[in-house]
């Protein structure tokens, strides 16, 4: 048997129905009972399934309610990570003045919420009602605490991010032998300003145009772990923020030796004469790699002209190697590209021509 509800109009009627097979052998349905209206039966059903509770000698269900479920999967697994990797020990001893201030599980909270589901201080709070740490009580997570916490964190930073250098080193190989470091700019919005405000106007790489921003130097191994990071202003040059880097990963990490291999956007000549001068620490040697084009530098173009005019093949791409004082050089020419290059630079030429003729003709109006 089974409970059907049938509808007639508007109105919907329980009723009792008995499935069996007909002499033919296909199933057919009877109605046993009408229960009365779904509106009016309820109490009805509810005595009725109590009397046959008691005919089967069960206990009468109690009424079902639907209790609220919190995450657990995404904090256990981060809270399990986190506690391999040890990075507790980064935070102890910062907070000595304010016994209150957890700082190990306010950063926690903050750190997995901002891998499980980025918000603000107070989407936080927001989170924490909905999910499980491990460890963390959420009535001592209060949105005044993070904002302390921050403040604790950005007053110890160096200390802090040498401390976690230490724990990353076993992750890494031994010599270090791959680390990748670049700039990026992030626009901000507003129009205020602070004291040592990072928010500046500067190129943007997003728009090609000038926007305020913000810059952020990341510094990660070959493997794409994060190693070190600094915010500049958003009107900073990208050489100007590579030697600074270049110095705290040297004092960080045990760096035996130095090969510097930069675009002619990141590194010039000059700069290079600021690495050379560089104090580094005991037996570590440097060298480094720099892609610079020829007509920048005339001390580079006699032997660059000498060495195109032995080229095999005047059509084919073409290498070579040879020297200039004190620097090696590898010379790379390839036609196609410098066709290209070429008509490029030639449109700009014939744009600007041409709307140089254009103002010239407005005067030339003007005056008539």
């Amino acid at each position: 048997m089974f409970v059907k509800v049938t509808k007639s109009g508007p109105r919907h009627y329980v009723q009792l129905v008995e499935a069996f097979r007909d002499e033919a052998g296909v199933t057919r349905h009877r109605h046993v009972a009408n229960l009365g209206r779904v509106e009016e039966a309820r109490v009805r059903l509810d005595r009725l399934i109590e009397g046959l509770c008691r005919v089967a000698e069960r206990e009468v269900p109690a009424a079902m309610a639907f209790e609220r479920s919190l995450e657990v999967g995404g904090p256990w697994a981060l809270d399990g990570l986190w506690n391999r990797l040890g990075l507790s020990r980064c935070l102890r001893g910062w907070t000595r003045s304010d016994a209150k201030l957890d700082l190990d599980a306010l950063t926690r909270v903050m750190v997995f919420n901002r891998l499980c589901d980025a918000d603000s201080k107070l989407g936080v709070l927001r989170w924490l009602e909905e999910v499980v740490v491990p460890g963390v009580n959420p009535a001592q997570v209060t949105h005044q605490r993070l904002l302390r916490a921050m403040d604790v964190l950005e007053a110890n930073l160096d200390p802090i991010l040498s401390r976690l250098a230490g724990l990353v080193r076993p992750l890494l190989d031994q010599g270090l032998n791959l680390v990748f470091y670049d700039l990026t700019n992030m626009r901000v919005q507003g129009e205020g300003s602070v004291a040592e405000d990072l928010r500046a106007f500067g190129m943007s790489k997003d728009t090609g145009g000038i926007a305020r921003q913000v810059a952020l130097g990341l510094v990660q191994s070959g493997c794409g772990m994060p190693l070190d990071f600094e915010m500049f202003p958003g009107n900073v040059g990208e050489a100007s923020t590579l030697l600074p880097m270049l110095q705290r990963c040297l004092a960080r990490f045990p760096i035996k030796r130095v090969v510097l291999v930069a675009d002619r956007g990141m590194l010039s000549l000059e700069q290079i004469e600021q690495l050379q001068a560089l104090k580094l620490p005991k037996g570590v040697n440097q060298s480094w790699i720099l892609a610079v084009p020829a007509r920048r530098y005339g001390e580079f173009m006699d032997p660059v002209v000498a060495m195109a005019e032995g080229f095999e093949k005047p059509g084919a791409p073409s290498v070579a190697e040879t020297t200039s004082g004190e620097h090696r050089l590898v010379v790379a020419h390839n036609p196609q590209v410098a066709a290209e290059m070429k008509a490029a630079r030639r449109a700009r030429i014939a744009a600007i021509e041409a709307d140089a003729q254009r103002r010239a003709d407005q005067l030339d109006a003007q005056d008539q």
